[in-house]
């Protein structure tokens, strides 16, 4: 009986390092998975990306994409023609004044939404986030009909104009705007306010000294997505350019259309790098990883 005792005894420490190696395989092939469909999901979001970039230093006479490269060459990056930076250009300055623009509106819009006592300000709200349940064709159609009204009537068409583009895209974009500022302003301490002006403060120094630092978060990540958005339209677009005016995506978008150019992909990863580069300028001078952090406020 002492000779089994003892032979359980030894045995025991053998189970008991075996019972704890157990959960320390599973924590390993937990960290296994995770990092496995980690790395699926980024290639699934970057992979399309990394295709058109490692594609576009291929270049030839042909009306489809090499990959991998036949030969790594710079010769698409310089033959990209000259239109394809009169349109970036042209849509770099429409996306800054459709920012600047959205963001004036949304802010107006957002304080008077939360704070006012108007009867159906559910209705209201619900009207200001309609444009993002517009197809985008059917908004483009319309800007293009209602500018051909006013051309009419006026004398003066929108529609190939900078200022008929920016309309459209500022009615594109400034839901974005208004939706995350509505939602800082919901988490605002009115009190704030309130304190500033017993301590003497007019309404405009109270708004400039409290409210609008507490909204800056949501007032530069409106900005951010006003620009993404004016940046990238592409159906309302379609109907309001003409051959003065062509915006970037709808420059490739014609391109491809018609026919493929391998300086496309040049050009296309230009504008990602740049893209990529602005975000992070952006997030580096604003902070906004933090504000992310902060679900927008401070």
């Amino acid at each position: 009986m002492n000779a089994v005792a003892g032979s359980e005894r030894l045995a025991a420490p053998g189970r008991s390092t075996r019972a704890a190696g157990r959960p320390a395989r599973g924590r390993m092939g937990g960290r296994v998975a995770c990092a496995a469909m980690l790395a699926v999901t980024y290639l699934f979001l970057l992979g399309p990306i990394l295709y058109v970039a490692i594609a576009s230093f291929d270049y030839g006479q042909r009306a489809y994409v090499t990959f991998p490269p036949e030969h790594f060459t710079l010769d698409s990056y310089r033959n990209i023609p000259a239109r394809y930076y009169d349109a970036l250009w042209l849509s770099v300055r429409l996306a800054l004044a459709c920012a600047v623009l959205s963001s004036l509106l949304g802010i107006s819009a957002a304080i008077g939404l939360v704070r006012s006592n108007v009867p159906g300000k559910a209705v209201l709200l619900a009207l200001m986030r309609a444009p993002l349940q517009i197809p985008g064709v059917v908004s483009g159609l319309a800007f293009l009909q209602a500018y051909y009204m006013v051309g009419d009537l006026t004398g003066w068409y929108a529609n190939n104009s900078f200022a008929g583009l920016l309309i459209a895209h500022t009615f594109a974009a400034t839901p974005y705007v208004v939706g995350t500022l509505v939602a800082v302003l919901q988490r605002f301490d009115g009190a704030l306010e309130e304190a500033a002006l017993v301590l003497g403060a007019s309404r405009w120094g109270a708004f400039v000294q409290v409210t609008l630092p507490v909204l800056k978060p949501g007032v530069f990540t409106g900005a951010l997505y006003a620009f993404m958005v004016s940046f990238s339209e592409v159906p309302i677009s379609v109907f309001l350019t003409g051959p003065q005016r062509v915006t970037f995506p709808v420059e490739v978008f014609n391109s491809m259309q018609f026919d493929f150019e391998p300086t496309i992909l040049a050009v296309s990863t230009l504008v990602t790098v740049f893209s990529l580069a602005a975000v992070l300028a952006v997030q580096k001078l604003f902070g906004l990883d933090v504000f992310v952090k902060t679900g927008g406020a401070d």
